[in-house]
């Protein structure tokens, strides 16, 4: 097994490799409490036996929640050739290239994220950082500081502000004092909006009243019908436009810097929500930096690539195959390896919550019935060219509204060309209704919210709806009640993405400001942890291959502090990840396993 942080491991091959024998090993970083539990000397097994029938590591002595209906609890595991061999008296007696006594510790299967944008969030880390800034004075004060840093002419851009804190959304005059008349791009958390400088407006032609919105887009204005700077779904591509695409080497360093992140939050397998052109894409070659960050052995998760359906056009494939419409050579949903392979088409219906832009039947407090980012008769005939295609598809739809087309798009889909099992996905499903929850079902989908935008948004997100719509925000317990499987995700840099953070919102179901809402949808710590692990796997169609420390399944999995199950009231999201495991490689806790290196 081979360890490091920073530039991670080598880069895999294709197949998975039976990792190096390596050195003792012990772990000893101190816990919120100052000790931790200590994995001891590792053992190296110095007989002449044959090697072939040695584990490649054993891990003992431990608190192991295989998520295994079977055999939920263990105290050992073996590993060979990346895989989970055996549990318990079934690796006992094997003898092991190394054995490390886990000292009590608790080993989970390696955490999924069902939702993600790995790309968004690695490019922002070197952005000007907005979320915990909490007044317009603040905000102004940092644009200021860095225009100081720049030379002249030079772009300011800033990631993770929030209206709801500042108390409103900056706009181009103050941008403009504060940056010294700079270009000024400052991104809205939610990747819904984003407000930018006059010099910016006069760059994409929209600093005056006669700018006409753009389709799916809103360019807000003040009363005298004056662009603000505040620009709202597709028209914030006026924008990207101008800096788009990015070149693929930055994009591989920004999926390094964010696989750095993940490996140390427990995560071993990502969903990218979006590549390629769109809304979120960075470049109409987004997957080349995947391959690129994967090829210098700084992809350290699993990562499943969701193509943003502006990336679908007509084929010209024999009439029989039913591909009318997709992507280049016919590639489909499942193209790849365990590594980096192709999930959903990713389809956004409408707009965010925060922004209020959410497609609503009823409309929201102060606002409207949101956008559509299309018409919704072009995305249900998307929805079924995708799926005709092969295509799992993933239906971006926030409000209950976008939620039924969403449900008559892929029931239209089924009906007229069956497939069976597929678990096409209403992404956020942030927004839905009592009657829908049986629809739902029956239309074997897949929904998936994220349970930290409770903390993070749910404030704003309750203010939006008002009182009797709340029981209907970000479900969890009434979607488990009919059946459905749901995957934990984040939607990260929206939220954050730490999935014991995402956990303890599933229990707790706690925002910001201390209010509860809609107690009736919590759930267990075990159901939660079962999010994160074999239901995001189950989501992906890859629970045959991991989500659970079962024999035969990938050795994917985290070593924890506390249980996450049992926290003896203290909160998930304080238990520290020691070390996190992919394919039986440490990617994460050099510190930690300072042997494994």
């Amino acid at each position: 097994m081979k360890c490091a942080v920073g530039a991670g491991p080598r880069a895999p091959s294709t197949a998975l490799a039976a990792p190096h024998p390596p050195p003792n090993t012990r772990v000893g970083t101190p816990g919120p409490s100052g000790r931790a539990p200590r994995l001891g000397r590792s053992r190296p097994n110095r007989s002449t036996e044959n090697a072939s029938s040695m584990l490649d590591l054993k891990l003992t002595n431990a608190r192991i929640r295989t998520v295994d209906d079977e055999r939920p609890l263990a105290t050992a595991l073996g590993i060979v050739a990346g895989r989970v061999l055996g549990l318990d008296e079934d690796v006992a007696d094997l003898p092991a290239r190394t054995t490390v006594d886990c000292g009590g510790a608790v080993i989970v299967p390696g955490f999924g994220d069902a939702h993600n944008h790995m790309a968004w969030f690695g490019q922002s880390l070197s952005e000007l950082e907005l979320e915990t800034v909490s007044t317009l004075d603040g905000l102004h004060d940092a644009v200021a500081r860095a225009a100081s840093a720049l030379p002249e002419g030079a772009w300011i851009v800033g990631s993770g502000y929030d209206d709801a804190l500042l108390g409103a959304h900056p706009d181009r005059h103050g941008l403009d004092r504060a940056g010294g008349g700079r270009p000024v791009w400052l991104k809205h958390r939610s990747g819904h909006m984003c407000t930018v400088s006059s010099a910016v407006l006069r760059q994409v032609g929209a600093d005056t009243a006669s700018v006409a919105d753009p389709d799916g887009g809103v360019i807000v204005r003040d009363g005298a019908g004056v662009p603000t700077g505040l620009l709202q779904e597709r028209a914030q591509e006026m924008v990207t436009a101008l800096v788009m695409p990015y070149p693929v080497a930055e994009l591989a360093d920004a999926l390094a810097r964010a696989s750095r992140v993940y490996a140390s939050e427990g995560l071993t397998h990502v969903v990218e929500a979006g590549i390629g052109r769109g809304l979120i894409g960075r470049t109409p070659v987004e997957a080349a930096a995947y391959q690129l960050a994967r090829d210098r052995g700084a992809l350290l998760t699993r990562v499943e690539l969701m193509v943003a359906a502006d990336n679908m056009h007509p084929l010209d494939g024999h009439a029989d195959d039913g591909a009318g419409a997709g992507i280049d050579l016919g590639l489909r949903t499942g193209f790849g390896d365990d590594r980096l392979r192709l999930g959903p088409m990713k389809i956004w219906l409408d707009g965010s919550l925060i922004g209020h832009t959410a497609a609503v039947s009823e409309p929201l407090c102060g606002h409207g019935h949101g956008v559509y980012q299309n018409s919704p008769e072009e995305m249900r005939a998307l929805v079924v060219a995708a799926h005709r295609a092969g295509w799992r598809v993933a239906a971006h739809a926030i409000g209950d509204d976008a939620v039924d087309v969403a449900l008559e798009a892929f029931t239209e889909a089924q009906r007229a060309f069956p497939r069976p099992d597929v678990r096409h996905r209403v992404e956020h499903a942030g927004v839905v209704r009592p009657d829908q929850l049986p629809r739902i079902a029956e239309a074997g989908l897949v929904p998936v919210p994220q349970p930290r935008f409770l903390y993070a948004l749910g404030d704003g997100m309750a203010a939006a709806v008002g009182p009797d719509r709340v029981p209907w925000l970000y479900r969890h317990r009434s979607f488990l009640d009919h059946g459905l499987r749901v995957p934990g995700s984040s939607d990260r840099p929206v939220a954050p993405g730490a999935p014991l953070l995402g956990m303890e919102s599933m229990v707790e179901r706690a925002t910001s400001s201390g209010a509860v809402l809609a107690a009736d949808e919590r759930v267990s710590a075990q159901q939660a942890l079962r999010a994160y692990t074999i239901d995001a796997a189950w989501a992906s169609h890859d629970e045959h291959r991991r989500g659970s420390l079962t024999p035969g399944k990938l050795a994917d999995l985290v070593v924890l502090d506390r249980d996450p199950v049992d926290t003896a009231g203290e909160g998930i999201g304080t238990i520290r990840v020691l070390a996190t495991l992919v394919g039986g490689e440490c990617v994460y806790g050099a510190e930690n396993l300072d042997g494994l290196a």
